[in-house]
C-alpha cells in the first residue's frame, strides 16, 4: 500500500490531498483500507516523506523522495540561472520545451552547466517544471567578486547576476585581500549539505572601480588569461627578427610589386596587404597576402598551446587581449610597412567586370610599401586623386563590383552599429561615437571575403570536380559556417516589423534577402532602426567553425572559411596549415580532432565578444557616471513588463526607465504592439518613440544606467 500511495503522489506532484480524496482516488471504499491510508499518511508526514499544505492536506516533499526515472521523465540541457536562484533548463533535445526549475530544486547547479534534468508530470495550462538531478559538466569554476571579511572566513559575492550564490572561503583572508576588493575565487568543494559552494582565492585584482581593475575583470570572469605564461613569452623572445637566407627562394617573390596595408589609425597588427599590378593581357593581378604565423609557430609547440587555448584575441574598449605574444603578433609576423615579411598568398587574375580568371595559393614574401589607415584611404577614393592613387582606385572599382554582385546572388547587408569611445590619458571616456564604415572598409572586406571564399573553394571542392563536388572525397578542413534562419523565428521577426509599418517576405532565399535589405534601407536614421537590426540579427542563425560544411547563408557563400587573420584568430592558424600540407599533396587529416578544434574556437569566440560588450557596456555606464541629473534625448529601443528601453541618440548609451517611476498612471505591457500603455489615460510608449530623458541613477559594478521620463514627441 505504502509504494501505491508514493506513486499516486509522484503523478501529483503539485497537488495535496487529505486521507479520503486519496482513498477515492485509488478506488478504496472499505473503512479499513481509509483507516490505513490516514496512517501511512501521518507516518510519511513524520518521515518528511509528505508536507502537510494545509490542515489534513498533504503534498509530496520532492527533496526527500526518489521517483523512478525513465528515459521519457529525464532530459540533458544547459541552465540558464537568474539572479534569484530559479532557473531554466535548455534541453538538448528541441523538441522539448525550456524547463523550469524552482530555486530549491537546483541541486547546486550554475549557469551554463550541462545538467540531467527529471521533469515532473505536466499540468494542463502551465509551462514544464523539474528539477537537476546532476551536473554532468560545470561551465566554470572561477568567479568575480567582492570580497567581504570576517575574523574567521571570507565570502565573495560574485559580480555576476546569473551566479546568485556567494562562494564560501575559509580562514582569515586579511592578509590576502581588503575589505570590498574585488578578486577572482574559484570552488573547490560544494559539499551536499552546504548551501554555499566552499572557494578559494586565487587572484587579487583591486580596487572596484579603477579602469584596469574592471577591465582585467572583466577578462577573469570570461576566463582569459590575464597575461603570457613566462615560459612562452621567452619561447617568443628567441624567434629572430631576421628572415633566414635559406627561406627566401622557397617562396615567391612579391617584394617589387606595390604592396600596401589598409588599417584602423591605431592598429598595431597588420595581418593583411594587398598588391596589385597591371598585366600585359589587360588584366590585373590582386594580391592578399597573409602573415605566415604558421611558419613561426609551429604545432604543439608551448606558443602553439597557448594560443589554442586563448583561440582568438578579445578586445575590450581600452585594450587588446592578444592571442599570441606581442613579439610576434606586434613584431615578427606584423605586415609592418617598409620591412620585408613572409607570407601566406591567394594571388588572382581578374578581368574589368571583376571576374577571377586564374587563381593562385602558396607561400610568398612582401615588403609593404604603404601603410594607410582607412581614413587616409577614404579621402583618396572620394578625392579620386593622392598617393598611390593608380593602387586603390582600381582596387576600390573592383571591390565595388564584387560587393554588387555579392547582394546580387543573395547576400544580406548586416548593418551593424559599433559604438566606440574617447578616452582621456586615465582610459576615462570622454566622448562617444559610431564607428562608420565607408568604401575603404569595403575596398579591405571584399577582396578578404574573396580569399576566404576561394581558399575554402580550393580545398572542399576538389580541382576536377569544381563542378560536381563529393563531399565524401572533400578533405578535412575548417570551415566558417552559417546556417538558414529558424522558419519560426523569421515569422515572429515578420510579424514583428509588420506591426512597425513594414513586410518582410520570405518565400525564398533570394526574396528574403532582397526583402532584409530593402528594410535596413528603410529604417536607417529612424527610432527603431537599431531595435530591428538587432532582432533581425538574432533571428538568423549564428556563424560558426564547422568539419562539415553547409555553406554560409548570410554571405549567400557554398564554401567560406577563415584564412585572413591567423595573428588574431586560431581558426585561420589551422587554415593556413591544412592548405599548405594539401598544396604540397598531403593526406586529409583526422576529422574528429578538427571538430573538436573548431567547437573550441567557437566557444572561445562566443566568450569574447561577450567580453567586448560587457566592457562597452561598463564604459557607457562610466560615461554616464558624472551626468546624473542630465536631460537627453533619446529612442525607445525597447519595452518589457518592468520598464522601458531607452537608448540616448547622442552617444547611443542604453538605460532603462522603470514602469515604477511613470507616477501620472498605472502602465501594462502591450507585447503584441511593441508598447505600454497607461490604463486610465491611454499614453502610449512605442518603440521607436523619441523621448526626453533623465539621468537618475548609474550602478557601474552592474553597468547598469536608470533613467527618468521627461517628456515624448
Amino acid at each position: 500500500m505504502k509504494e501505491k500511495l508514493l506513486q499516486f503522489f509522484s503523478k501529483h506532484t503539485f497537488d495535496s490531498f487529505n486521507p479520503k480524496q486519496v482513498s477515492v482516488r485509488l478506488g478504496i471504499n472499505d473503512k479499513a483500507g481509509r483507516q490505513q491510508i490516514n496512517e501511512l499518511m501521518l507516518a510519511l508526514a513524520q518521515d518528511n516523506v509528505l508536507i502537510e499544505q494545509a490542515r489534513g492536506k498533504y503534498k509530496i516533499n520532492l527533496q526527500s523522495v526518489v521517483i523512478e526515472e525513465t528515459p521519457h521523465n529525464t532530459f540533458i540541457g544547459t541552465v540558464d540561472m537568474k539572479s534569484t536562484g530559479k532557473a531554466y533548463v535548455i534541453p538538448q533535445n528541441k523538441s522539448i520545451d525550456d524547463v523550469f526549475i524552482a530555486a530549491n530544486q537546483t541541486h547546486h547547479a550554475l549557469h551554463n552547466d550541462l545538467v540531467k534534468v527529471f521533469l515532473f508530470p505536466s499540468r494542463r495550462g502551465r509551462r514544464p517544471e523539474g528539477r537537476i538531478i546532476e551536473v554532468l559538466q560545470r561551465h566554470k569554476t572561477k568567479f568575480v567578486g567582492a570580497l567581504h571579511l570576517t575574523p574567521k572566513y571570507a565570502f565573495v559575492v560574485p559580480d555576476s547576476t546569473n551566479m546568485p550564490i556567494d562562494l564560501f572561503i575559509p580562514g582569515d583572508q586579511s592578509n590576502i585581500a581588503s575589505e570590498g576588493q574585488k578578486v577572482l575565487a574559484e570552488i573547490i568543494e560544494w559539499p551536499d549539505n552546504l548551501n554555499n559552494p566552499i572557494g578559494k582565492i586565487v587572484h587579487v585584482l583591486g580596487n572596484p572601480g579603477e579602469n584596469n581593475v574592471e577591465m582585467q575583470s572583466i577578462l577573469a570572469e570570461f576566463g582569459f588569461p590575464l597575461s603570457f605564461p613566462e615560459h612562452v613569452e621567452l619561447e617568443a623572445e628567441k624567434i629572430p627578427m631576421e628572415i633566414p637566407v635559406e627561406e627566401i627562394p622557397k617562396r615567391r617573390d612579391f617584394r617589387a610589386v606595390t604592396t600596401v596595408t589598409i588599417d584602423p589609425a591605431d592598429a598595431k597588427d597588420f595581418d593583411d596587404a594587398l598588391s596589385f599590378r597591371q598585366l600585359d593581357n589587360g588584366n590585373v593581378e590582386v594580391g592578399v597576402h597573409i602573415a605566415d604565423v604558421s611558419y613561426y609557430v609551429r604545432p604543439q609547440s608551448v606558443i602553439d598551446q597557448e594560443a589554442y587555448i586563448r583561440a582568438t584575441s578579445v578586445y575590450l574598449v581600452d585594450r587588446t587581449i592578444p592571442m599570441l605574444p606581442e613579439k610576434l603578433s606586434n613584431g615578427v609576423c606584423s605586415l609592418r610597412p617598409n620591412e620585408d615579411k613572409l607570407t601566406f598568398s591567394a594571388v588572382f587574375e581578374m578581368d574589368k567586370n571583376a571576374n577571377v580568371v586564374k587563381q593562385w595559393f602558396g607561400k610568398t614574401m612582401i615588403h609593404s610599401d604603404r601603410r594607410f589607415a582607412y581614413e587616409e584611404a577614404q579621402t583618396i577614393i572620394e578625392e579620386q586623386q593622392g598617393e598611390l592613387s593608380e593602387v586603390l582606385l582600381p582596387l576600390h572599382n573592383l571591390a565595388s563590383i564584387l560587393r554588387k554582385k555579392r547582394f546580387e546572388t543573395g547576400a544580406i547587408d548586416f548593418h551593424t552599429q559599433e559604438v566606440r569611445f574617447q578616452l582621456d590619458e586615465q582610459a576615462k571616456p570622454i566622448g562617444v561615437y559610431l564607428k562608420e564604415n565607408k568604401e575603404a572598409n569595403w575596398l579591405v572586406e571584399e577582396f578578404m571575403l574573396l580569399a576566404n571564399k576561394k581558399v575554402a573553394e580550393r580545398v572542399g571542392m576538389p580541382k576536377s570536380e569544381h563542378q560536381n563536388s563529393d563531399p565524401q572525397k572533400a578533405k578535412t578542413f575548417v570551415y566558417r559556417v552559417h546556417d538558414e534562419p529558424n522558419a519560426e523565428k523569421l515569422s515572429t521577426f515578420a510579424t514583428f516589423v509588420g506591426k512597425l509599418g513594414y513586410k518582410l517576405k520570405f518565400g525564398n532565399k533570394a526574396e528574403l534577402s532582397q526583402s532584409f535589405n530593402t528594410l535596413f534601407q528603410k529604417v536607417a536614421g529612424k527610432g527603431e532602426e537599431t531595435m530591428i537590426e538587432t532582432i533581425a540579427i538574432r533571428t538568423m542563425s549564428k556563424a560558426y567553425y564547422s568539419t562539415d560544411n553547409i555553406g554560409h547563408y548570410g554571405l549567400s557563400f557554398p564554401f567560406y572559411t577563415h584564412f585572413t587573420s591567423p595573428i588574431r584568430r586560431y581558426p585561420d592558424l589551422m587554415v593556413h596549415r591544412l592548405l599548405e600540407m594539401y598544396l604540397n599533396g598531403g593526406k586529409s587529416q583526422n576529422k574528429v580532432d578538427y571538430a573538436t578544434y573548431c567547437e573550441h574556437s567557437s566557444q572561445m569566440e562566443r566568450k569574447a565578444a561577450d567580453a567586448e560588450r560587457q566592457s562597452t557596456k561598463y564604459k557607457q555606464a562610466e560615461y554616464l557616471q558624472n551626468q546624473v541629473g542630465q536631460i537627453f534625448e533619446g529612442h525607445i529601443s525597447g519595452v518589457s513588463k518592468y520598464g522601458i528601453f531607452v537608448e540616448l541618440i547622442d552617444s547611443r548609451c542604453e538605460g532603462m526607465v522603470s514602469l515604477q517611476t511613470l507616477h501620472d498612471d498605472f502602465y501594462f505591457l502591450d507585447e503584441e504592439n511593441y508598447q505600454v500603455i497607461g490604463r486610465r489615460n491611454k499614453q502610449q510608449y512605442k518603440l521607436g518613440d523619441t523621448v526626453k530623458v533623465k539621468v537618475q541613477d548609474v550602478d557601474l559594478s552592474r553597468k547598469r544606467i536608470d533613467f527618468l521620463m521627461v517628456d515624448t514627441q
